[in-house]
């Protein structure tokens, strides 16, 4: 294997980069390989990830002789070294997209249309969980990628605490929320809330400024305006979503009154004292050590998070689903990941021959094997979910969310870098009782006049 460190040449302030450079093969195309090099790089975000996509590589190798330089970065260093080299022409030829940058890469043209190798290879797009294929295409009927994997989110508990309180896993399973008293949910977050004096959040004395245990994190990163970890499973259950439709969402949603009083009573959960402020979760961004050093009892986040829950041995966890919502269904935002090609490679067929085997169950079962999350293809699902169990964790309220057809897809639009922006900055001002539930609609009208 070559060692080479592509990475520290486009982002020199970088930090922590792990490249793990492979040779791999190529699977059959109806383009061919005739490009000019035989060497690309490939970029991904998640070491979790990582040594499985270096199995994939290993495998592909013994076909082709495409090499492929791996090269991984933290969530921040990633988008900001793709930046940097869509500017300076030294981007990766393939690298891991995500459908918040999707619609800006697009109308930059910094992605490369396969929907004409997709057709001449007959890729069978079926076997991809359903909906996942047409995410990543544009309003004129381009594609930008394949299908890589998805993620739901449900409720990791202590069951130490969960046990203690009074709940079991089928009690935690089948809880109900609703905005006017919060249902069986608020009921449970109460009891598992807990003062420095040992007093519950649902009996007298309870001390809301003094709480050693809250029944419930605030995911700072989640404060957005996908709300993934934080307000969307319950607004999503409330009758409400984010706007006309997605792919390409041009009418938004977020002065509804569903909204509001969605967020109203889930505002009440911090003013009660059973939540963490917004500032303590900014400070955090992610809840898991706070998890881990036993400051919550429930945590909402995502599937790719299962790993750093699950396999750790300080805190015994489980996985609830997220609540039933008036609607009478649980939700969870569905979202999905794929890999690209840079619009600007040199080597489109190599490129190609790769991102086409990232996207097929040859690969995606060895994602599975791994355990970390849920890959695309259906049937890589299933032996995802196997591999989970396997290890002795149940991630079924994570799949149940798509078996049941609770999931609501990640809106997709232009202007998606505006629309976060303002409807993050007016969620964490309405959640610290800043501004009041009119600037949701304030909110919307700025947001829908950038469509007009």
């Amino acid at each position: 294997m070559r060692i080479t460190s592509r990475a520290r040449r486009i982002v020199a302030a970088t930090a922590a980069v792990a490249t793990v450079p492979l040779v791999v093969a190529g699977c059959s195309s109806s383009n061919g390989s005739g490009s000019d090099s035989q060497a690309i790089t490939y970029w991904l975000w998640d070491s979790n990830q990582q040594a499985a996509y270096e199995q994939c590589a290993a495998d592909f190798e013994e076909s082709s002789g495409i090499s492929v330089t791996i090269e991984q970065y933290g969530w921040s260093d990633y988008w900001q070294g793709l930046t940097t080299g869509f500017a300076s022409g030294t981007a990766p030829d393939v690298f891991a997209d995500h459908l918040s940058y999707f619609p800006e890469f697009v109308s930059q043209g910094q992605l490369l249309d396969i929907s004409d190798r997709v057709s001449a290879d007959a890729v069978d797009l079926a076997i991809y969980q359903d909906g996942l294929a047409d995410l990543w295409t544009d309003q004129d009927g381009g594609r930008y990628g394949l299908p890589k994997d998805f993620d739901t989110v449900a409720t990791f508990y202590n069951e130490q605490l969960a046990t203690e309180g009074g709940y079991t896993p089928e009690q935690l399973a089948a809880l109900a929320w609703n905005p006017v008293d919060g249902g069986t949910f608020q009921r449970a977050v109460a009891h598992l809330t807990v003062d420095r004096n040992g007093v519950r959040g649902d009996e007298p004395g309870f001390d809301k400024n003094d709480v050693a245990v809250y029944g419930l994190a605030l995911s700072g990163n989640g404060l957005n305006a996908s709300g993934q970890q934080t307000w969307a499973p319950y607004a999503l259950s409330n009758d409400w979503y984010f706007g006309d439709k997605t792919p390409w969402t041009s009418e938004w949603n977020f002065g509804d009154s569903e909204f509001a009083e969605t967020l109203t009573w889930y505002k009440g959960l911090i003013d009660a004292g059973y939540m963490p402020s917004v500032d303590i979760a900014l400070s955090e961004q992610d809840p898991l050590n706070g998890y881990l050093a036993g400051r919550y009892a429930m945590v909402t986040d995502g599937s790719w998070m299962a790993s750093s829950y699950l396999g750790q041995d300080s805190v015994p966890t489980a996985v609830a689903p997220t609540p039933i919502g008036p609607d009478g269904e649980r939700a969870s935002v569905f979202n999905g990941l794929s890999d690209g090609i840079w619009a600007g490679t040199d080597n489109p067929d190599a490129a190609w021959e790769w991102v086409s085997y990232l996207g097929s169950p040859a690969c995606q079962d060895v994602v599975a094997e791994a355990a970390v999350v849920f890959p695309a293809v259906k049937t890589s699902t299933e032996k995802a979910e196997a591999a989970f169990t396997a290890k002795g964790w149940d991630v079924s309220a994570f799949t149940v969310q798509v078996a049941d057809g609770t999931t609501e897809l990640l809106p997709i639009a232009d202007h998606w870098s505006d629309v976060n922006d303002t409807m993050t900055a007016t969620v964490e001002a309405f959640l610290k009782g800043v501004s009041g539930s009119d600037a949701f609609t304030a909110s919307n009208d700025q947001i829908n006049a950038l469509f007009r």
